[in-house]
């Protein structure tokens, strides 16, 4: 679990689970630069001793080049955190076109592009780290996530391909799939106690992951410490997807 002399670029790191592994990451010894399209992020990140880059993952391009560019500066590239992501939930048959484009876009092909130049990157220096956040989405769903799932379940089908394209090259490629997490969002949902009720039913031990816990697992998957794993999907869901007697909680 020791990142010590590493380099770690975090998309989405300026809050949320991106800020969690971030902060885990640099607990853990490692240089880290974390990516957001959002500057409010900047203070947060310089707090934990990381480097801040305004990125927007939607711009391909533009993310490619940020990428070459904090390698560059840093001298190495040990590990990559494809964080960044959206959230659209819409009845299906009202979903346009342009919410499924925003997903797509921001969910899967940042991600294969992050991958790509991360990869390039790593396999010319011997070897390292990708870590892609899936989703619990991508084993089970709900109605109004369909294109939402689809892009997770994307991640994690790319992510075992990866790991025999890069595998060779000394690149391991994992996947994390977090079910409710305790980001900022959530924590102000919570406030509400009939809210805070439901999400603690959502698996048997009645709790809700911390950002901090999913940080823990990024940094094992990109230590040495989680040498065996190669095109694994973590299932960080508490056993939520586990469940063979589905029930909609909403409804009980």
């Amino acid at each position: 679990m020791n990142l010590d002399g590493k380099h770690i670029i975090v998309t989405g790191a300026g809050a949320g689970i991106g800020l969690g592994i971030a902060r885990a990451c640099r607990a853990a010894g490692a240089e880290v630069t974390g990516f957001d399209v959002n500057v409010a992020g900047r203070d947060r990140l310089e707090a934990l001793g990381a480097r801040f880059m305004q990125v927007d993952v939607t711009d391909l391009d533009g993310f490619e080049a940020a990428i070459s560019e904090a390698h560059s500066r840093e001298g190495r590239l040990d590990g990559m955190v494809n964080n960044a992501g959206v959230t659209i939930k819409v009845p299906f048959l009202d979903m346009t076109r342009a919410q499924m484009e925003t997903l797509w876009t921001v969910n899967q092909r940042s991600v294969l592009v992050g991958c790509q130049a991360a990869g390039r990157i790593m396999t010319g220096a011997g070897g390292g780290a990708i870590v892609n956040l899936s989703s619990v989405h991508a084993r089970a769903t709900n109605p109004g996530h369909e294109a939402y799932a689809a892009t997770k379940a994307a991640i994690a089908a790319m992510t075992r391909a990866m790991a025999w394209s890069l595998g060779p090259q000394g690149v391991r490629v994992n996947a994390i799939c977090p079910a409710l997490v305790r980001t900022e969002i959530v924590d102000a949902a919570m406030q509400d106690p009939t809210l805070a009720a439901q999400f603690r039913r959502y698996n048997p031990e009645g709790t809700v992951t911390t950002v901090d816990e999913i940080g823990a697992l990024a940094v094992f998957l990109l230590s040495d410490a989680g040498a065996a794993l190669n095109g694994s999907e973590v299932m960080a869901d508490r056993a939520m997807s586990a469940l063979l007697d589905v029930f909609d909680v909403r409804r009980d």
